[in-house]
């Protein structure tokens, strides 16, 4: 059994990885288009209200799980009572996450694979290559496959490296890159006719919304999975943290990093899809919502690129480089959840971990891609609307119920001598315990309605 272990070299290097986990594809484009259908600005007050009342509490436990027991979930789930059965059902809840997190991974896979067809089809188009550009288009089992391919090739080879030299790394260099193209681009779009006008939909809030249950409901859904909470990845992350790092502090920095990059992509999307409305694209369903999810990437922004001219090209090519940097940064974490698994509990190395669990993500996404219709809405649904709420109040009754209330002093106390008289210390602990489960799973239950 592997023993060796990989660490964040620097606060930096977490914080962006951490962040690079929670920006993925479905942030980019679902916290802006539920932001504009949900009140603007009030959603926003709301979610950045409700991020630190719900998304951060569970967030800390995740933490708090992984730097104390310095191993991957199923170990660390097990780890934190002596009792049988409880052993049990930590590591049962534990090896439940490496399943969800693969399936995530699997079709996030093919999305992302979307993503780097369309950056290619940019890039293609400049340099005249209009053939070879349809097909990178053009729906088929091939392009999806060869594009998945691809963008697993990628996220393997970043994690095949290790924590410093794959994870950390690589994020300290993409994030930084994926907020320059964003702030660009938000740039550009502000200069085009109906950019103000989506500008406004986003920033003036509509107060009369804010008690709305459908607003509430969406923004604590939103708060909680935007940082990747559920599936263990934040766990897996803490457990990589240096024990003297203070990790109520170091957790606001992540929450407050991931509302700030998510707010910020709003600041592109709707205006730019208001743009797109006043070049004659249609941007709301039947219901009047705005058209959000693959629709809105992949129909109403092509078009808007389209209607650009020479420059349209430029644009597209630096906006899908912004959203496969997104899927990158969030799939090593995803696969980081099983590949962990893989070198701490077998005698595996972390490349051939690392080949082994990608392989099997990127065959059960092969599996989707030959019946797309009946398996990735199956996939999706089971995964992201009924797993990772019901994971995620498993790791907050760790936290609260199951680990030792002194061994939590004793872990946060590493990183902050003083943590027992802070207002973290007096709230945290029962909160985790009753209003974090009871939110989410409100969350949970009406997601079923």
């Amino acid at each position: 059994m592997s023993t060796v272990r990989g660490q964040f070299s620097s606060r930096f290097g977490f914080i962006m990885a951490a962040a690079g986990s929670a920006v993925g594809l479905g942030n980019v484009w679902g916290f802006p288009t539920q932001t504009a259908s949900n009140g603007g600005a009030a959603f926003v007050l709301v979610c950045l209200l409700l991020a630190f009342l719900l998304a951060y509490p569970a967030l800390m436990a995740e933490l708090i799980i992984g730097r104390h027991a310095r191993a991957n979930v199923v170990t660390a789930l097990g780890s934190l009572s002596t009792k049988p059965l409880l052993r049990f059902i930590g590591q049962g809840v534990g090896y439940y996450g490496v399943l969800i997190a693969s399936l995530i991974l699997s079709f996030y896979t093919i999305v992302a694979g979307w993503m780097l067809s369309h950056l290619g089809q940019a890039i293609s188009n400049i340099v005249g290559l209009e053939a070879i550009a349809q097909w990178l288009v053009t729906d088929s089992i091939a392009r999806n496959l060869s594009s998945s391919v691809i963008f697993a090739g990628l996220t393997m080879s970043i994690i095949a490296c290790g924590i410093e030299g794959g994870i950390e790394k690589w994020s300290r260099r993409l994030m930084p890159l994926l907020m320059i193209l964003l702030v660009l681009l938000i740039l550009y779009v502000f200069t085009l006719p109906g950019a103000m006008q989506g500008l406004k939909v986003y920033l003036l809030p509509d107060l009369s919304q804010v008690l709305n249950p459908d607003l509430l409901i969406s923004a604590l859904g939103q708060a909680f999975f935007s940082l990747s909470l559920g599936v263990g990845t934040m766990l897996i992350y803490g457990s990589y943290v240096d024990k003297n790092e203070n990790l109520p502090q170091l957790g606001a920095i992540v929450t407050c990093v991931d509302l700030a990059i998510a707010f910020t992509a709003g600041l592109l999307i709707i205006p730019a899809v208001y743009v797109a409305q006043h070049n004659g694209t249609v941007i709301f369903n039947e219901a009047g919502d705005l058209i959000a999810g693959p629709g809105l990437i992949f129909q109403i922004l092509p078009s808007l690129f389209s209607s650009m001219g020479s420059a349209g090209l430029l644009v597209a090519t630096a906006f899908f480089a912004l959203m496969s940097i997104a899927a990158v940064t969030s799939s090593i974490s995803m696969l980081e959840v099983p590949v962990s698994t893989a070198v701490e509990k077998t005698s595996l190395s972390r490349l051939a971990s690392t080949l082994i669990m990608g392989g099997i993500c990127l065959a059960i996404s092969s599996v989707i891609i030959f019946n797309f219709d009946p398996l990735f809405g199956f996939v999706v649904d089971l995964t992201t609307k009924y797993s990772e709420p019901l994971v995620g109040i498993m790791f907050c009754v760790f936290a609260g119920w199951v680990m030792h209330r002194n061994a939590l002093l004793q872990e946060l106390k590493q990183g902050n001598s003083n943590i027992e008289n802070s207002l973290f210390w007096k709230i945290w602990p029962w909160y985790v315990r009753v209003v974090c489960p009871l939110l989410i799973l409100a969350t949970f239950a009406q997601s079923l309605s």
